[in-house]
């Protein structure tokens, strides 16, 4: 019997699962069908598929005894923060028990000389930064939704920080995580590096929840920055808003934020967030430091700019200009959906080395003019990484299959380049036919093994990640 015929088998147990959740949960352990649909679908296209009963667990304790029932069972389990993955991550694939970490909240520790936090996994990016604004650090990565931090640690986040201040690859220093048989574990410390070891720690981040529950998270922090300005940028052309950030990069510019918004992003934004920019390919920018290091490094992006075919440019110190601009590089998902009232959305990313990136946009946009499609190009092209929020007739079945051929040739330009078929948003449900053309099946065999070893009658979130088998 495969792995997959094994968990849906188990199903059979899944009353005595409820039963026995139910019995120390209460109410807290959930059938009720708006629930469960809610925790069966996140914002990617894929088709939703709720689990058979919620549990929402408010301690370390709650979490190891919800799993130890479901292990005692083979009852799947999918581990649920906030719910805005954009890879199916937190569709239960299988059915079984959605454990929802969001009640496990509270910031435990703040070690300001040391810059770093310690917090439970439904603690929230914004909730942080609001905890510790007084101490005059913060916590950087900006993925644009307000997600978990326990969510972000398993889907390895980035965002729009991530070119100055890295992803949660290089934030999360520890975790402490409940393993599929139960048990807890912690990885890595507060010390800025060891060489004590494995590292189990970048082992579970990433890991999509296939590996375990995360249960507690020590990311590092930075200082505030004396000054912050923002600016934004309108380009002549797609190669020239793309080589000023190539350009950027490689003179060592230390630019906290680049993103790119191509001509029909910008006019879904200007729309949208009723901005008055205007509908050319464009770069949002921002630059930390002190007042004179904001002032020359401005200057200097504004020079590459010009040479690259760049108009006016556009920048602000003030707050609430930079909040309207950040927020409106955020709405960019609902500002295509709301150029397409009742399509649905297709969310896809890539990322490759910098200096292959003009290549693969400008060949991208060609295959989206071919194909005729409303797909705006947005990215944190900083570091490489461009998504497309494609918008879908869902009148017509073909679309979504000409859509994903799209993709496809997007993932493969990436991969033929160097690239990765997912810079941020996770394999989930929908990148799980590259892993090994990615890497190679010795690789994915290596990956499996492991899986295997954590997990082998494969409960946690099964179906993420690795193909059918």
């Amino acid at each position: 019997m495969s792995i997959k015929a094994a968990v849906r088998k188990s199903r059979g147990q899944i009353p005595d699962t409820i039963s026995a959740l139910k019995a120390f949960l209460g109410d807290r352990l959930s059938t009720s069908p708006s629930i469960l649909e809610r925790h069966g679908s996140d914002l990617s296209y894929h088709k939703p598929a709720p689990p058979d009963a919620v549990a929402f667990a408010n301690s370390l304790d709650e979490v190891v005894r919800i799993v130890k029932v479901c292990a005692a069972n083979g009852t799947p389990i999918v581990p649920y923060g906030t719910g805005t993955s954009l890879e199916g991550h937190v569709m239960a694939a299988e059915g079984g028990i959605s454990l929802d970490v969001t009640q496990m909240d509270r910031v435990l520790q703040v070690n300001g000389e040391d810059m770093d936090a310690v917090v439970q996994p439904g603690v929230t990016r914004k909730a942080l930064n609001a905890h510790i604004h007084d101490t005059g650090l913060f916590f950087p990565i900006d993925p644009g939704a307000d997600a978990s931090l326990g969510g972000m640690a398993a889907t390895r986040a980035s965002g729009t920080n991530a070119v100055r201040y890295g992803t949660m690859r290089e934030t999360v220093l520890a975790l402490q995580v409940v393993t599929a048989d139960g048990n807890v574990i912690r990885t890595g410390g507060r010390a800025r590096k060891s060489a004590a070891g494995y590292d189990l720690t970048r082992l579970f981040v990433g890991s999509e929840g296939t590996l375990g529950v995360i249960t507690e998270v020590t990311v590092r922090l930075h200082g505030i920055p004396e000054k912050i300005a923002a600016a934004v940028c309108s380009f002549d052309t797609l190669a020239g808003a793309v080589n000023t950030v190539i350009q950027t990069i490689q003179s060592g510019i230390p630019i906290a934020r680049i993103e790119l918004l191509d001509d029909m992003q910008m006019k879904c934004v200007n729309d949208y967030s009723k901005l008055t920019y205007a509908d050319k390919d464009t770069l949002f920018m921002e630059f930390h430091g002190t007042t004179a290091g904001v002032k020359e490094q401005a200057e200097l992006v504004q020079g590459i700019a010009a040479e690259n075919g760049g108009g006016n440019f556009f920048w602000t110190a003030q707050t609430e200009d930079r909040a309207k601009l950040w927020q409106a590089r955020h709405d960019v998902v609902w500002s295509v959906k709301a150029a397409r009232p009742g399509w649905e959305l297709f969310i896809t990313d890539v990322c490759v080395p910098i200096s292959h990136l003009t290549d693969v946009i400008i060949a991208t946009k060609a295959d989206i003019d071919r194909e005729g499609f409303l797909a705006p190009i947005v990215g944190h092209v900083g570091d490489g990484n461009f998504h497309l929020a494609v918008a879908v007739d869902p009148k017509d079945p073909s679309y979504l299959a000409r859509v994903e051929a799209m993709s496809d040739r997007m993932v493969e330009r990436a991969l033929a380049a160097g690239g990765t078929c997912t810079g941020e948003h996770g394999v989930g449900l929908g990148k799980t036919k590259f892993l090994a053309a990615e890497h190679g099946p010795e690789a994915v065999a290596v990956m499996h093994a492991v899986k295997k070893a954590l997990d082998p009658h494969n409960l946690m979130n099964p179906g993420k990640i690795f193909p059918e088998s």
